[in-house]
């Protein structure tokens, strides 16, 4: 198998996982509900408006529009490492990286008029509603429900790990630390080798 049909194959599984995952959530869950797995691994249902500097309409906007953005220049990135036959392993990384950008843009893209509201003590959000989605195309939330409480104090208080995220998140944060640990010279070769493609374009 090609290091393109990899890619693309990995891009797919991150996406189909990430989505399921949050549609399930999505609908079977009531804002704010919790599944415990284990005591230190918990399904907790929150959703985030992903807005920038508490910035309101315009800001969601901005943000979701940049999110496209990126994961179109990282499509253009992978297809310029594919070209520099670098290793797979890094190509696969940043492969990590789109699919998990790309899966919280479907989630701002599109949530908004797929699916109703979600709210605290229910009801729980149904897809397709009557009468329409609970926001406009562009303004949809990202579902988050990953919870890691793994350390707390003598008052049940998570000191560590508080954040709440979703598999896309997971892809990103991983392909980061791989990027770090790895692969930081790729990273480094890559982008000097595009910037000398730039300019020679340029002259």
């Amino acid at each position: 198998m090609s290091i393109a049909k990899k890619s693309g194959l990995l891009i797919f599984l991150v996406l189909l996982f990430d989505q399921i995952s949050k549609v399930y959530v999505k609908l079977h869950f009531s804002l704010g509900e919790q599944f415990e797995i284990f005591p230190w691994f918990k399904i907790l249902f929150i959703e985030n408006n992903g807005m920038a500097f508490g910035m309101e309409i315009i800001g969601k906007l901005f943000l979701t529009v940049f999110r496209i953005l990126a994961v179109i220049g990282l499509a253009f990135y992978i297809r310029h490492l594919i070209k520099l036959n670098v290793k797979q392993g890094y190509i696969l990384t940043i492969s990590l990286v789109l699919a998990g950008a790309a899966g919280n843009i479907i989630d701002s893209l599109f949530y908004g008029i797929l699916f109703s509201a979600s709210n605290y003590m229910g009801p729980i959000a149904t897809l397709l509603p009557h009468g329409g989605g609970y926001a406009g195309l562009f303004y949809g939330k990202v579902v988050d429900m990953l919870y890691f409480p793994l350390i707390k104090n003598a008052a049940g208080e998570t000191l560590f790990f508080s954040p709440i995220f979703n598999v896309a998140d997971s892809a990103i944060s991983v392909a980061v630390g791989i990027i770090l640990l790895f692969y930081r010279k790729e990273l480094n070769e890559s982008l000097d080798s595009k910037k000398k493609k730039d300019a020679e374009v340029n002259q």
